[in-house]
């Protein structure tokens, strides 16, 4: 699939303003044309990003705080009980390779049971996305704020995030009054996810992928953020999400992974068949970030 091809008309009907990474491409093109030096460019990138993460960090800060970081560490410390940040942290920032270390100890590569059990058990997990939401290494969480803005001007209400991690996004999404569903394989990030958004008393349901189905024609609008390269078998997710979407709903996902020495849980990285399983179920590509992250939406016929 080409990244600009074929896109350009359905871009245009998909949304009334043009979302972050297309106007930054758009506005690229005013410096090879040099209309527009590098350095306003710049600026003009870094100020519109700005509104991303105050728009982020207006949806996740606990009341009182205004440090991202120092909010979800603490966080972090209410819900496992330890009120020592600086250890919070070093968790946190050693996540990668304890996670790297879990799975070569417990994991049967491509044997799913296996697989599920490390998720399911990982509190590792936790620690490493919840820093991956700060900020701090790591812009692509931004992400779901375009996922925002895309699904607030379509206007369905109904929104799902597939793999919900931490429930970032679900928060995200609950604080802009949608209709919120929270799924994931991992019961240990499922608990947390739901004692995150019961004390921000925000509403959601939880689906725990490996007792529970997704409901069939439910939902608008569904994330896959950084999720495909994890799953045994990506071509059966295409098919459950599918079911899930209403007609003419959008998945909003970075289907792609390079290969990653720290991160033996990316476990694909041919997506072919993906793609493949999209387009016969009548999926068509109607955007992609050209510029920013590289995700892509797909339109359910």
């Amino acid at each position: 699939m080409s990244v600009r091809g074929g896109c350009g008309e359905r871009r245009i009907a998909l949304v009334k303003r043009k979302l972050l990474p297309d106007e930054l491409t758009d506005l690229w093109q005013s410096v090879e044309q040099q209309e527009l030096s590098v350095e306003a460019f710049t600026r003009e990138q870094e100020r519109l990003l700005a509104e991303y993460r105050q728009t982020w960090g207006d949806a996740l800060l606990l009341e009182g705080y205004r440090d991202l970081r120092e909010s979800l560490l603490t966080e972090l410390g209410l819900y496992t009980q330890c009120s020592d940040l600086a250890e919070i942290e070093r968790l946190c920032t050693h996540a990668v390779a304890t996670l790297k270390q879990e799975w070569q100890v417990k994991v049967t590569s491509n044997e799913r049971r296996s697989i599920e059990r490390f998720y399911d058990e990982s509190r590792t997990a936790m620690y490493e996305l919840m820093w991956w939401h700060s900020l701090r290494d790591d812009a692509s969480p931004l992400a779901y704020v375009t996922g925002l803005h895309l699904a607030r001007e379509r206007g369905g209400r109904r929104y799902l995030d597939f793999g919900a991690g931490v429930g970032s996004g679900g928060i995200l999404f609950a604080r802009h009054e949608f209709d919120v569903t929270l799924a994931d394989i991992s019961s240990t990030l499922l608990q947390f996810t739901s004692w995150r958004l019961g004390r921000r008393n925000l509403p959601a349901t939880y689906v725990d992928l490996k007792t529970s189905s997704l409901t069939p024609c439910a939902f608008d609008f569904v994330t896959a953020m950084d999720v495909f390269e994890h799953l045994v078998d990506p071509v059966s997710t295409v098919e459950q999400l599918s079911e899930a979407l209403k007609p003419g709903g959008l998945l909003f996902a970075r289907i792609a992974a390079e290969p990653d020495l720290d991160r033996p849980q990316h476990i694909v990285q041919d997506f072919a068949p993906t793609f493949e399983r999209l387009r016969s179920l009548g999926f068509t590509e109607v955007w992609r970030d050209a510029w920013l992250w590289g995700h892509q939406v797909f339109q359910k016929a």
